[in-house]
């Protein structure tokens, strides 16, 4: 059955990929970023297609663009929470104000969109609520502090939201994504890279940025594909709270499921203990 989705980020990168298979899939997409124009222009021009300018860190402008979609289409079935970026850094290089940028745009930004779809959801008393993590979002690394800090919230978020959407008929998936051939690595696009200045990282700052901006374009994952299988998942019916996506990524939780598990049995009589 057709549905109504609901995309931010779709001006670029994996949110062009996701609102071009949707719309293959014989659905209808609201896809919002920035500029409605550049959105146009990314995916093409289509009959089932609504582009709307958001900014998701304004909770105004999400309420405006779910008025806009539901005067459009009537309601609306899938919500993905796609628009990120990337404040790439170790903690002490980042400065505050770019700390807290990284938390205003992922994790606020969906908190905002979402807000203002729900009443939607609610009220058909059916939807899905997708948001894309990360693999940073369950595996901490190095260089990422500020990203991986607003991706582990968005899973804590997601993961209790489950919780209180389930009764109104409204599921919900975190998307897990390890690396992918998209444009989170290009700075002066998705990527920001550290503002301070310390000697002590200096080399390591230099090395890391180096690798980091060697890999765009050579990552694993096809994002074309992923944008596949979350249609896929979303046309099932039977979406999973989570989907791990890419091989990459299924090792390194499992080597972190691992290792939890390892440190668990490692303290577990003193833990035990500590009941009455």
């Amino acid at each position: 059955m057709s549905k109504v989705w609901f995309v931010t980020g779709a001006g670029r990168g994996m949110g062009v990929d996701i609102v071009q298979a949707a719309l293959a899939a014989g659905h209808s997409v609201v896809a919002t970023g920035r500029k409605a124009e550049r959105v146009e222009q990314a995916v093409g021009r289509h009959k089932n297609l609504l582009a709307v300018a958001l900014n998701i860190t304004s909770p105004e402008a999400a309420t405006a663009a779910a008025k806009t979609a539901v005067e459009r289409f009537g309601r609306i079935d899938v919500l993905i929470n796609n628009a990120a970026n990337f404040y790439a850094g170790y903690f002490e290089t980042l400065s505050a104000e770019q700390f807290r940028a990284q938390i205003e745009t992922n994790l606020f930004g969906p908190l905002n969109v979402t807000r203002a779809i729900l009443p939607v959801m609610r009220k058909q008393r059916s939807g899905q609520v997708i948001t894309t993590t990360s693999l940073a979002g369950l595996v901490g690394q190095e260089f990422v502090a500020a990203y991986a800090a607003s991706k582990f919230a968005l899973e804590g978020w997601m993961e209790s939201l489950h919780y209180d959407l389930a009764p109104y008929g409204i599921s919900t998936m975190v998307v897990e994504p390890g690396f992918f051939r998209t444009e989170l690595l290009v700075e002066g696009s998705s990527t920001v890279y550290p503002d301070v200045e310390i000697a002590d990282y200096a080399d390591r700052v230099k090395q890391t940025v180096s690798a980091w901006k060697g890999m765009h374009g050579k990552q694993g994952g096809d994002p074309k594909k992923l944008a596949q299988a979350i249609v896929t998942l979303s046309d099932s019916e039977k979406l999973p709270q989570r989907f791990v996506a890419g091989a990459d990524a299924i090792a390194a939780v499992e080597q972190k499921l691992a290792t939890v598990q390892a440190q668990i049995d490692a303290t577990r009589k003193l833990s035990e203990h500590l009941s009455y």
